[in-house]
């Protein structure tokens, strides 16, 4: 096992945790896991902590704000109340907007299943990324996000490694391909894959973690 191997099978096996598994999002191509990887996007690509946004989509879920219907159907204060309990503050009042009119379009656009909006793309990725940015607060991070974790379930997407995910692996040394990099590291999925690469981009004590074990 080369230099490079090491570093990325201690990254794997250290950090390698999708950011919808810590959310406890068990994500499988359905409307309600799928919508609710939607909402983490949005929350993640805000200049929060992580940990915020993570515990900020758990606290939507546990208020019943976990579809487009209930999101939209809310009213904005008990939007605003759920975002607070995840300790999402800053940005509460915009980002409470945001999902309920998100929410509408979902349902309005794609009958709240976001699987009719990756049959619009037709297997086009950029085109999966451009209509996702449609949604309000889902900018080109969020749809990165999005699909990085979404690739688990829409294989046409793999490898989705983006410009974080590659950030990352230039902080620990690593080639800047996708396919190189996905190839050193073996049957890694590439969403695991990819949110690992993400932590050592955000996270400077990932990398001394991951230098650190492989020595």
């Amino acid at each position: 096992m080369n230099r490079d191997e090491r570093v990325l099978r201690a990254l794997v096996d250290a950090h390698g945790r999708t950011y919808a598994e810590e959310a406890g999002i068990r994500l499988r191509d359905t409307p309600q896991p799928l919508y609710r990887l939607l909402v983490l996007a949005h929350l993640l690509s805000a200049r929060i902590r992580g940990s915020v946004a993570v515990a900020t989509a758990r606290a939507l879920h546990e208020a019943g704000l976990r579809d487009p219907r209930r999101m939209s159907g809310a009213d904005r204060r008990r939007r605003v109340d759920a975002l607070g309990r995840g300790g999402y503050r800053r940005y509460d009042e915009r980002t409470a907007t945001q999902l309920g009119d998100a929410a509408a379009l979902l349902t309005e656009r794609w009958g709240g299943d976001l699987r009719r909006l990756r049959e619009e793309a037709g297997g086009e990725v950029a085109v999966l990324r451009r209509l996702l940015q449609e949604f309000p607060g889902v900018g080109p991070t969020g749809a990165d996000i999005f699909l990085r974790e979404a690739q688990r379930v829409w294989p046409e997407v793999a490898p989705y490694l983006d410009r974080k995910a590659l950030q990352g692996a230039d902080r620990l040394g690593l080639p800047q391909d996708p396919d190189r990099l996905v190839k050193l590291a073996g049957g890694t999925e590439p969403a695991v894959l990819a949110a690992a690469l993400v932590r050592a981009a955000v996270d400077r004590d990932v990398v001394r973690d991951c230098l650190d074990r492989a020595g």
